[in-house]
């Protein structure tokens, strides 16, 4: 059924106060059914023109109450399109008026959710999130506003109308016009995933449009450092101690597949003595909550011990820069090192699973629980075997082989 909007004003008495004066009230009404509400304007009942809808003359009190009107009443007709564009189901006055007020619970918009809960986790900075993964957040937020101005040129977009469709174009938006990696987008995505599960979940959503819709990232190899220049890194002399400093948490983090945000809140405390006798790190990783528990191999002891005496900020156990800085001066550090892989912090912890422990035989099930994975799904992405590593376990199986001296017989030849 087509719907029919009026829009109109009057004016009512209320209290026993001045009774020359009067509220302005704005009544909307759709197929005959009626809301009001109080503009919150008053004018003198004398000047009050009842058929026009507005105040008589042309007095700058006059003019400024009536443009006031024209912007409600402009307002509410934008409403009513914006309702009618959603697909609402049933646009009533009172929807119309909820709208206008603030209080429609039931129209949530994707980019206002949103914001609502990046706030919710700043409060929660330090305790559940970390400031990286807030920022994660806001950039995706970021992106999403740029796709609904790009796509529908608007600022806000309705939750209700997301669906599959909507998912596709965001995707394809990122790789065509922000010229993002296809792992890259949907890493975004995932996160957009994160809040449209908490709008389906409060039955703002009629159906979750992630519902089997898969999120299939392409295997990208990661690289890490062969043990050749990481002897090279390890050796190297540096003048500028700032660079010595990065390098050696880089190497730090080679022997203990720490991720950075790991390392640069490393305490003394976070240094126990294991069942063995050793010195061992045990830390909850920041990003999955789960604990790292890892031996402190002789390299990563050295460098403990060469800051030990140095004075310590914030008791960290190591002079950490800012993420930023340490991936700028890493390149610095591969330059002058003749490194040419592209040299970024993370690369130290795909060189400890890889170069550091499994190529050294180390059990994948032992490195999945010293980097504080929760699958070893996850593990196998960080770990390669090398095809040294293949050459000497090959080896070893045929010395036993031929240890066991089995006689293979001799096949007849039948022709």
């Amino acid at each position: 059924m087509q719907n029919s909007l009026s829009v109109l004003f009057y004016v009512r008495k209320k209290g026993a106060g001045d009774l020359s004066m009067a509220t302005i009230y704005l009544r909307i009404t759709v197929n005959g059914k009626r809301a009001e509400v109080s503009t919150m304007r008053k004018v003198s009942l004398s000047k009050w023109d009842a058929k026009a809808n507005k105040v008589k003359g042309y007095t700058i009190e006059a003019k400024q109450t009536n443009r006031h009107l024209d912007i409600i009443k402009n307002r509410i007709y934008e409403i009513y399109q914006n309702l009618l564009n959603d697909d609402i189901d049933i646009v009533s006055a009172l929807t119309i008026r909820d709208e206008y007020i603030g209080t429609n619970k039931s129209r949530k918009l994707i980019l206002e959710m949103f914001e609502e809960h990046n706030l919710r986790m700043e409060r929660l900075l330090g305790k559940e999130f970390s400031f990286r993964t807030l920022q994660r957040y806001k950039t995706t937020k970021r992106h999403l506003l740029e796709y609904i101005q790009f796509c529908y040129e608007l600022e806000d977009y309705p939750i209700k109308r997301i669906d599959v469709k909507y998912l596709n174009s965001f995707i394809y938006y990122l790789k065509s016009e922000r010229n993002l990696s296809h792992n890259s987008a949907l890493k975004y995505v995932a996160y957009f995933k994160k809040i449209i599960r908490v709008a389906f979940a409060n039955g703002w959503l009629d159906k979750d449009p992630f519902y089997n819709f898969k999120l299939r990232p392409k295997t990208i190899d990661k690289e890490f450092l062969s043990n050749d220049e990481l002897v090279k890194l390890i050796q190297s002399d540096f003048s500028i101690p700032r660079l010595e400093h990065v390098r050696d948490v880089f190497i730090f983090s080679c022997y203990t597949g720490l991720a950075y945000v790991d390392v640069e809140k490393l305490r003394e405390d976070d240094i126990v003595i294991g069942m063995d006798g050793g010195r061992w790190i045990k830390v909850n990783r920041t990003k999955t909550k789960t604990l790292s528990s890892i031996p402190i191999l002789p390299i990563a002891e050295q460098i403990i011990s060469k800051y030990a005496s140095l004075p310590k900020i914030d008791n960290k156990l190591l002079p950490v820069y800012s993420n930023q800085r340490t991936n700028g001066y890493l390149k610095e550090i591969a330059d002058l090192t003749g490194i040419t892989k592209k040299l970024t912090f993370h690369m130290a912890r795909h060189t400890f699973a890889t170069t550091v422990t499994l190529s050294n035989g180390v059990p994948i099930e032992s490195v999945s629980k010293m980097l504080g994975h929760k699958s070893l799904n996850t593990t196998q992405h960080y770990a390669k075997i090398l095809d040294s590593k293949l050459s000497e376990d090959m080896t070893n199986l045929r010395i036993r082989f031929e240890n066991e001296n089995v006689p293979f017989p001799i096949p007849i030849n039948v022709s």
